[in-house]
């Protein structure tokens, strides 16, 4: 994977995304003319896929000092256990003490959302998975949402930002909009087919006016070698995606001769109904996840200072000192 380039955006540069204690706390030291070296460790609260640091390189790169500075860390992708040091960052405390929060937020997003991303791959044993949930996050986000959860095994995801910071290629046909505005599922396949670029695969939605099975065999017939699947998102009104469903879409475009024709299946998926349709040997070809991936709980990052000037130290609680981490690699 190419390095992705992340957008620091300036609220987080200038530290108004940062929780106003480390604003003060900054004020108070430069008031003292106090900027010692620290070190800092980020380790989470629980186990899982660590992921986050790219971004979090990024920012690093455009705060940190270019000398008297180390950054070590876990590399991206890889299992973290619970309260592991997966980050450490060795720089004057005026250098890093406000960006806290945001490195913090940044692995506890990441990490949450490639967790969720891999609980799902794992689910589908050897089916594709792509990461659908776009509209389940505010617009700031859902770069690092789908880049975390290709991170975290999804073969691509829908958004565009996502796929250039993952560097994959983007996934997707059409809504509902589209057949619906066009009043059939055949015309709006053959506008698909008519306007969109020929390594864009023609996958048509199947849904949306008539059984799914029907709809699948008529644009299989328009299309024929063109189609390169179908798309089934059959609503929850109507009883939702099921295996008996898939199997019948598959049974009935294999009797018409279009045994090319993949099933794709979106709607509500988590990793235990994935393992539903795995267990009933359902034909799906691919899986998309949105919901579960996208509203993956945080995974907590604890950042405590273990070092002022070489000097152990550390909150009660903790040891102080430099935690023992030999999986740690230098990145900066």
């Amino acid at each position: 994977m190419a390095n992705p380039e992340f957008d620091i955006r300036r609220p987080t540069l200038v530290g108004d995304t940062a929780d106003i204690h480390l604003q003060r706390a900054l004020h108070i030291l430069r008031g003292e003319g106090i900027n010692p070296t620290v070190t800092m460790e980020f380790a989470p609260a629980r186990s899982g896929l660590y992921c986050g640091i790219s971004e979090v390189r990024a920012l690093l790169e455009r705060i940190l000092p270019q000398t008297g500075t180390e950054v070590w860390s876990l590399q991206e992708g890889t299992d973290v256990e619970a309260r592991e040091v997966a980050l450490r960052i060795k720089a004057p405390y005026g250098a890093i003490g406000l960006y806290e929060s945001a490195i913090s937020g940044i692995l506890a997003s990441s990490t949450g959302w490639a967790t969720a991303a891999r609980e799902c791959v794992d689910a589908a044993q050897g089916t594709q998975v792509f990461a659908a949930g776009a509209r389940r996050l505010h617009p700031n986000v859902v770069g690092q949402m789908d880049y975390a959860a290709v991170i975290g095994g999804c073969f691509s995801c829908t958004t565009t930002l996502g796929a250039r910071l993952a560097g994959v290629t983007p996934t997707g046909s059409m809504n509902h909009s589209v057949p619906l505005i066009f009043g059939d599922t055949i015309s709006a396949i053959q506008a698909f087919d008519r306007h969109t670029p020929q390594d864009v695969s023609r996958i048509a939605l199947v849904d949306t006016h008539r059984d799914e099975a029907e709809e699948a065999v008529a644009v299989a017939a328009e299309l024929r070698d063109r189609l390169r699947g179908v798309l089934i998102s059959t609503a929850q009104e109507r009883g939702g995606v099921t295996p008996a469903l898939v199997k019948e879409v598959r049974a009935r475009l294999d009797l018409a001769g279009f045994r090319h024709v993949d099933i794709a299946i979106t709607g509500g998926l988590d990793p235990d109904r994935i393992r539903e349709f795995v267990a009933a040997d359902a034909p799906v070809h691919r899986f998309g996840v949105g919901t579960y991936i996208a509203s993956a709980p945080p995974n907590c990052y604890t950042a405590d200072i273990h070092e002022v000037e070489g000097r152990p130290t550390a909150k009660r609680g903790r040891t102080p000192g430099i935690t023992d981490s030999p999986r740690l690699d230098r990145i900066m």
